[in-house]
């Protein structure tokens, strides 16, 4: 049996106690190092080459994000944030700067370590590159639109033609800056997603999603009115879907969901609504949810995209779809905004379909 190799960093002695505790329940974990700064965890990742490395991000002499930029400019690995809900925003501007997932500090509850298992796991096999010190900091688009479209619905106006709907869990994040960030003002369609996120983290994603597009993100809300040029995040608590009156209604996530939010309820709903009108993505992450989604959106004549293994952190439920048959364009992500675009402005040359 493979040996992860793991370095825990975090100034407090509780957190990396229960931390310990957790990852070494199976023995498939070995806890090479402990940081109690980000210093300590730099001069760690240098000296120990760690497999993964978790990182809390509220610590002294260098915090977390610091770190991070410091260790993904010097030798690259995969690095998990773990943080209090309380850091959401900060904990996205970590993705930024390298880190691949966040989630929130675990309890000694089984369902909290089989979840951090799980990622410490998947996240451990994932390559990752060196990137420059510097942050890099987003130009929004300057080219604008708008669309005074209007088009019935079994009775109901909107002032829209197409509804986007994005799937995405493990890399998501990372992922929809790439797509979103060049979109631009008074793109005319919404944009509705459901990224798998721990509770109390969608309300972070949205601010930072917010700082990086021209577009507005927030999560979307029960009864609220779809609007075109928007980008609406699935609330975690609850699944996401829209109405035929062009309107979000949220519905209890069952107990026994794997992922949360569902990605399919939020895909088949759109189907449902939007037929022919509804273009689908699904991006990277572990699992298959999103892949009757993404089914539902075709067969009921829509257009369906996934990011290719290429671009992927992980290769997994846009490969469960793609096998399912029932994606239309197999695309890298930088070549996703442009080909959204053209789909939504009814521009022609598109691409063959993939094989």
């Amino acid at each position: 049996m493979s040996v992860i190799r793991v370095v825990i960093a975090d100034d407090s002695q509780v957190a990396r106690d229960v931390l310990r505790d957790i990852l070494s329940r199976d023995g498939d974990i070995d806890i090479v190092g402990e940081a109690t700064n980000g210093r300590e965890a730099v001069e760690l990742a240098r000296r120990l080459a760690p497999q993964l490395i978790t990182m809390d991000l509220n610590m002294p002499v260098m915090d977390g994000l610091s770190a991070i930029e410091e260790i993904m400019y010097t030798k690259g690995v995969p690095i998990l944030v773990i943080s209090d809900r309380s850091d959401a925003q900060t904990a996205y501007h970590a993705l930024e700067v390298g880190a691949l997932e966040v989630m929130p500090k675990p309890s000694l509850d089984e369902a909290d370590a089989e979840r951090l298992l799980e990622r410490v796991r998947l996240l451990a096999g994932v390559s990752v590159i060196t990137r420059l010190r510097r942050r890099c900091t987003v130009s929004s688009p300057t080219t604008s639109f708008h669309s005074t479209l209007m088009t019935p619905l079994r009775g109901v106006p909107r002032d829209f033609k197409h509804v986007i709907a994005i799937a995405c869990s493990t890399g998501g994040p990372q992922a929809l800056v790439r797509v979103l960030r060049t979109l631009p003002d008074g793109f005319p369609a919404p944009i509705v997603i459901a990224q798998h996120i721990s509770h109390g983290f969608i309300g972070g994603m949205a601010q930072w999603l917010a700082s990086l597009c021209a577009l507005p993100v927030s999560v979307g809300q029960e009864g609220e009115q779809l609007r075109p040029g928007h980008i609406y995040l699935s609330p975690s608590e609850s699944d996401l879907c829209v109405t035929p009156r062009h309107r979000f209604q949220l519905q209890p996530s069952p107990e026994s969901s794997l992922y949360h939010p569902s990605c399919d309820v939020l895909l088949q709903s759109v189907a449902e609504v939007y037929g022919g009108d509804a273009i689908g993505i699904i991006l990277t992450g572990m699992g298959r949810d999103g892949v009757n989604g993404m089914r539902a959106i075709s067969q009921a004549g829509g257009t369906t995209f996934a990011q290719d293994e290429a671009s992927s952190v992980i290769y997994g439920m846009n490969q469960e779809a793609v096998k399912a048959g029932v994606i239309q364009y197999e695309l890298p992500l930088d070549s996703l905004p442009n080909r959204l675009l053209r789909a939504v402005l009814g521009h022609h040359g598109r691409p063959e379909p993939f094989a």
